[in-house]
């Protein structure tokens, strides 16, 4: 990894990104240097501000994520100055960043925050939607006003909320895993959580104690003019807040989901009935799918046909791909020699450095290459984007200042809070036991539709916990993942609701 360079250019403090990472970069670095200039680019006209940050625990944290014009970030930090274009070229040798209107910024140190694009399970296809940024969610709910049924394709946080939150239409969820939530949760707890789909959604929600996305009200000139391709910033939590997710249909929810399958192929209408094939039929209940459309009934075409892996068919208005995301590293690699990693990241150091000289990176552009905590993991997250840009901003206050700094203490344990299915859920160390290989046991505890509790234990000490429902127990499971406390004498005590777990461990 790069070593600052003793002859530092001229010029600001450049910050490339609109979304948490960058803009907690860069209001730190403000903080850091309130008589330096810091530019923030952005190729939209809109930020991601973090707003009524709580510290929950040690480790966990909730906050709001709300969008802004830029203009209240500059009044904010007078000496922050937004620059709204994209980037065109970084030519690293001469520490400068060329922008696509033309623009030519000479940096002194760079911090890359440009994000993650998603991956479209079919590029350029009008029936394929990929939910990235608000622009793009906005897009999804116009589609779904006219809409009798959808496909979803993915497995992850955007295909977990939309499954629950979308009304009045029909839904199929190809997942390619055995159960759903696979990146966050076991069988056992995605079985907890389907259950939850079957239930009618209660009509007053719970409320939300975290982000609101504010999508009305907001003026014509402040919204994105970029052109589609471009990268919006990542939705957070509550992404769907404000957006009305119903379809033409008048029941709540029906789902069926079809699993260990992914897109074979997609169809248009034309072409389908030219290849003469056959689509499946729903059926009325939430039996298997058994129906077969063998004759074309025009009055139930679909524009849109998707063959899966499973040789199963089925029409639908559009198909909307949450398949994850890849960093965004174009344009930053051209003519650059960073190192990758194997997730198409820029690898960043125990201090956030790329391979390049004073450049430096944070959130979903980033892979940390640095040796990590036995109970930390990165994921592309909106709390670690936060993380990362804070601790960024810090790192390169120090090194400018030429002081040494020690790796921040949120990249400990791995800590992550979070709702689905309106379910509170809490994610720590190795949930998922990653890495432990077959040396690990399980403890669960399960009350059917109020909480599910499954603690990852290896030679006695606890490595990870998820905890779905309002369980109180984070606080002290936290503590006994960081103070690795050997529990083998506790037993089934550990879960056993009828024990304080708590007065153990004060």
């Amino acid at each position: 990894m790069a070593v600052a360079r003793a002859g530092r250019a001229a010029g600001p403090f450049v910050v490339v990104g609109g979304g948490i990472a960058g803009v907690t970069c860069a209001e730190q670095l403000a903080t850091h240097f309130p008589s330096e200039d810091i530019l923030l680019i952005t190729a939209s006209s809109v930020i991601k501000a973090v707003t009524n940050f709580k510290q929950v625990s040690k480790l966990l944290e909730e906050f709001d994520v709300e969008e802004q014009p830029s203009t209240l970030l500059e009044t904010r930090f007078p000496n922050i100055k937004v620059i709204e274009s994209g980037v065109k070229q970084l030519k690293s040798e001469e520490h400068c960043v060329l922008t696509e209107d033309g623009g030519r910024y000479i940096y002194k140190q760079l911090c890359l925050c440009a994000g993650a694009k998603p991956k479209l399970v079919c590029e350029g296809n009008p029936y394929v939607v990929g939910i990235r940024d608000t622009d793009s969610a906005q897009e999804f709910q116009k589609q779904l006003t006219t809409a009798k049924r959808i496909m979803i394709i993915g497995n992850g946080g955007i295909a977990l909320e939309l499954v629950y939150e979308v009304e009045g239409c029909e839904v199929i969820w190809a997942i390619k895993d055995k159960a759903i939530g696979n990146t966050f949760f076991d069988a056992g707890a995605a079985e907890f959580l389907t259950s939850k789909l079957i239930v009618e959604k209660l009509e007053a929600k719970v409320a939300h104690k975290r982000t609101r996305y504010t999508t009305e009200g907001r003026k014509k000139e402040a919204r994105t003019t970029a052109k589609a391709s471009n990268v919006g910033s990542a939705l957070g939590p509550d992404w769907h807040e404000g957006l009305n997710l119903k379809g033409t249909k008048e029941f709540s929810r029906k789902i069926h989901i079809e699993n260990m399958c992914e897109i074979k192929k997609i169809y248009l209408q034309d072409e389908f009935i030219n290849l003469k094939k056959e689509s499946l039929i729903l059926p009325s209940d939430n039996k298997s799918v058994k129906t077969i459309d063998k004759d074309f009934n025009f009055s139930e075409m679909w524009p849109v046909y998707v063959e899966l892996t499973n040789e199963k068919i089925y029409g639908c208005d559009f198909i909307v791909s949450a398949t994850g995301v890849t960093p965004n590293v174009e344009p930053f690699v051209l003519g650059n020699n960073f190192n990758l990693g194997q997730d198409g990241g820029l690898k960043v150091d125990g201090q956030m450095r790329t391979s390049l000289p004073d450049i430096y990176a944070a959130g979903d552009i980033c892979t940390a290459s640095w040796q990590p905590s036995p109970v930390w993991q990165q994921m592309r997250l909106w709390t670690q984007a936060r993380q990362m840009g804070w601790y960024a901003a810090k790192c390169m206050a120090a090194d400018h200042l030429g002081e040494s700094i020690d790796m921040d203490f949120s990249f400990e344990l791995f800590a992550h809070v979070t709702k689905f299915f309106n379910y509170k859920v809490v994610l720590l160390g190795k949930y998922n036991a990653q890495d432990l290989g077959s040396d690990h046991e399980l403890m669960l505890r399960c009350t059917k539709g109020q909480e599910y509790v499954k603690v990852v234990m290896q030679n006695g000490r606890m490595m990870g916990a998820v905890l779905i429902g309002e369980t109180d127990l984070e606080e002290t499971f936290e503590n006994l993942i960081l103070n690795q406390m050997d529990l083998s004498s506790y037993g089934e005590d550990l879960l056993d609701p009828n024990v304080d777990i708590e007065d153990y461990f004060d």
